[in-house]
């Protein structure tokens, strides 16, 4: 789907090439629009109009996820693949996904339903018949440590509560069993340390273990930060893939690095084609390339996962990644999919192209944590939902979205449309949200009195416009390419109102506003009472 900014550029060079034209016969013009203007990605349509990976002839296109699902890491276990990503400030968090062939994938439920604060990039393993989540959290903003959860049965949803493992200012923990048959963690910097048999305590001391490979000090990046590691054990050999260059900032930065030793204590040697990922330019589709996990595909081929910024639409957060790994008869591998904006042959070819998942929602099943998610809730936070009669009822919270903890779900499209209906009580607050932050959001609000409008975070109170009625109000958001158009009903969506401001969008993301995050869909419940919301509905818009 053509941008705004691209139709520009194509009207702009348009506009150059006119006087060409008159000169050369008329076909410069037409030449030059052509040169400018690329086939835009033609994706397969699922479930709701949604964008699906799976092509359906045998070939994908990223993304594999839509959406913001960071620092994918894969678990394979048998036939079966399960991934989860950086769950941050939701609550519940750290969702699994499960699939077959690494291109549909299905949310299975979330694994911590407690708050941890900030929960970053993790490493999801198996030892024995056990299922380990090692992750870094920041409980109450005093400093990250590490954290581990377990489980026997991956699919029961399951898990066992966090144990602190002590490790104190450390993030990306990757495990790794070493040749001498003990536990390790890996962790930002590249530095390790010993666990206990079990996996639940540590046994020794944080030491160096690796000084990663250095790109060229010209080359434009965020920073150097060496983070994410992840390893496997192949042919001998331990291998250890990192990312360098900062995650976010230049499109340029992020990278993905590999070494290799004989011995989880080294020494290790850089892989002589170093960066194995990078983004190269910002005409590529997707930006920021980097934190990789390499997995066996169903084949016996190997792939790497990885997350990356959309080119035009950093709104969305870093969406997961895949492309083909081939190894050498060096014992090195390499990564094949080049820039992404062409099809690729999937894993499996013959497998099955799933529709995707719904996000509308009746609200007559729980769907937190595969769908839902209260941001930055507190301690029993999710004491303020219930269900009933149709409708999912959310307590008050706060006395705005800017203290409020909203209820989130995750967007997956470069355009959709969004509807809900909403009844608030006498001296409560509640309404439709764009929300990054609590200090970037958008939307509509609605109070028994009035419509209010939630703009830069907060509130315009000159824009404000009574309500007819006391009854529900339908509320409809359209983002057609970062543009807002906001609509609302007082008969149940019989006739609708214009709402007088519209809203551009595109620059709420991680290099204005920090934290590293999307724009999700938000409702929020503020003041007295409990707002009642009913039929939310998703549908993606064609382009």
């Amino acid at each position: 789907m053509a941008t705004r900014r691209d139709l520009f550029r194509t009207m702009a060079a348009g506009a150059v090439a006119a006087p060409l034209a008159a000169l050369s016969g008329g076909n410069a013009t037409a030449a030059a629009v052509e040169s400018c203007v690329t086939a835009p990605p033609r994706w397969r349509r699922g479930v709701e109009g949604q964008r699906r990976a799976d092509l359906g002839d045998g070939t994908y296109l990223n993304p594999i996820v839509a959406g913001d699902r960071p620092d994918p890491t894969i678990l394979k276990d048998g036939d079966d693949y399960y991934m989860t990503f950086s769950s941050f400030r939701d609550v519940p968090g750290i969702v699994l996904w499960h699939s077959t062939d690494l291109v549909n994938w299905t949310p299975l439920g979330p694994a911590l339903h407690q708050s941890l604060g900030d929960v970053w990039a993790m490493d999801l393993c198996k030892h024995g018949d056990r299922y380990y989540i090692y992750l870094p959290a920041n409980p109450g903003d005093k400093g990250w440590r590490i954290f581990v959860i377990w489980t026997d049965d991956i699919r029961s949803g399951r898990w066992s509560d966090p144990v602190d493992l002590g490790i104190e200012h450390c993030i990306d923990p990757g495990h790794v069993v070493g040749e001498d048959g003990k536990r390790y963690l890996f962790v930002n910097g590249i530095r390790k340390i010993r666990l206990t048999d079990d996996g639940l305590a540590t046994d020794g001391e944080m030491e160096m273990a690796y000084e990663p490979w250095r790109y060229p000090e010209e080359w434009i990046t965020e920073n150097f930060a060496p983070e994410g590691p992840k390893l496997f054990w192949r042919d001998g050999w331990l291998y250890l893939v990192t990312a360098v260059g900062g995650t976010a900032g230049p499109v340029t930065g992020h990278m993905v690095i590999a070494a290799r030793s004989r011995s989880v204590h080294g020494p290790w040697e850089h892989c002589p084609h170093n960066p194995l990922v990078r983004t190269l330019s910002v005409e590529e589709p997707w930006w920021s390339r980097g934190h990789a996990t390499v997995v066996d595909g169903p084949a016996g081929d190997a792939w790497m996962a990885y997350h990356g910024y959309e080119n035009g639409y950093r709104t969305l957060g870093r969406q997961v990644l895949l492309e083909p790994v081939e190894w050498g008869a060096d014992g090195w591998f390499r990564a094949k999919g080049g820039d992404l904006s062409r099809p690729l042959r999937k894993p499996l070819p013959s497998s099955t192209p799933s529709a995707g998942t719904a996000l509308s929602d009746d609200f007559s099943s729980d769907r937190l944590g595969t769908q839902w998610c209260l941001f930055q809730p507190g301690d029993n936070g999710l004491a303020r939902i219930s269900r009933g009669n149709g409708a999912l009822a959310l307590a008050g919270v706060g006395t705005s979205p800017a203290d409020s903890a909203p209820l989130l779900c995750t967007l997956v499209d470069r355009s959709y449309e969004l509807e809900v209906t909403m009844d608030v009580p006498d001296g409560g607050e509640g309404g439709l949200l764009l929300f990054y932050n609590h200090k970037a959001f958008v939307g509509l609000g609605l109070t028994p009195e009035s419509v209010k409008t939630f703009q830069y975070a907060e509130e315009h109170p000159w824009a404000r416009v009574p309500r007819q009625g006391d009854g529900p109000v339908r509320v409809r958001l359209t983002n057609d390419a970062h543009v807002l158009t906001w609509r609302y009903s007082f008969d149940g969506g019989r006739s609708w109102r214009l709402h007088g401001t519209r809203m551009e969008v595109s620059g709420i993301h991680h290099n204005v506003f920090g934290d590293f995050l999307s724009l999700r869909a938000g409702l929020y419940s503020a003041g007295q009472g409990a707002v009642r919301f009913r039929d939310f509905r998703y549908r993606a818009l064609p382009g």
